[in-house]
């Protein structure tokens, strides 16, 4: 992976720089060692909206670090939505946070990652070496608490089932869901996505059928869980 291919999408500058500088570190090294040219940058952005923006432009993104409160995202939507939408991204979930439920939930939902901003830099880097292989990472004090609690937990969390079925959503039955979830209408949906109002009913009959339930105002519940990225 090269550094071009990475987006930081936080509204901290100074977070920002820290995890560019672990990186370049992590990153670069390769390339130090084959002696090509450091003139690669690493994108970033403060707002939800830009970083779309950024993944559509640019097509050979592989890894987001998406700060879990950031202007145009809240809680998990913005994770789920990087996801169904580009599924070949990898999405390292930042957080001032390090709540081990919210973290737990952001792995369930399918970030590779959860770096709590309380990080020292060799974390940081640590991190980064393990996604950039393609595993998953999480805090140690998480893991050990986390095979602690296995015996205790339910096979499947409710968050690992949410993500099944929103991943079974095509880009646009998942738009339809989050306008459903905002409480618009079938016609207003039709007119904020330009497309005809029998298509929006095809699209939630869909839905429904593929998160097993009878009507829009529990789909819209289901979809709620992902903005419970609250402080308990």
């Amino acid at each position: 992976m090269s550094l071009s291919q990475v987006i930081i999408a936080d509204d901290h500058p100074l977070f920002r720089a820290a995890l560019k500088q672990a990186l370049c570190q992590c990153i670069a090294g390769e390339y130090l060692e084959n002696g090509s040219p450091q003139d690669e940058t690493i994108l970033e952005t403060d707002n939800f909206d830009d970083l779309i923006a950024l993944i559509e432009a640019q097509s050979a993104i592989e890894l987001v670090f998406l700060d879990l409160h950031m202007p145009g995202s809240t809680g998990f939507s913005g994770l789920t939505r990087l996801l169904n939408h580009y599924p070949d991204v990898a999405v390292v979930m930042i957080s001032s946070e390090d709540n081990p439920d919210i973290m737990r939930k952001a792995i369930d939902l399918g970030a590779c990652a959860f770096i709590p901003k309380s990080a020292d830099f060799t974390t940081i880097a640590r991190a980064v070496n393990t996604v950039t292989e393609g595993n998953t990472w999480l805090p140690e004090s998480l893991l050990a608490e986390q095979s602690r609690q296995l015996h205790h937990r339910e096979a499947q969390s409710p968050d690992k089932k949410l993500a099944e079925k929103l991943a079974q959503l095509t880009p646009q039955q998942y738009t339809v869901l989050e306008l459903i979830a905002d409480g618009q209408l079938n016609k207003q949906i039709a007119y904020r996505l330009n497309i005809r109002e029998t298509t929006v009913k095809k699209h939630v009959s869909a839905i429904l059928a593929k998160f097993e339930i009878n009507n829009r105002t529990q789909a819209g519940i289901a979809f709620q869980q992902l903005n419970a990225a609250h402080h308990h």
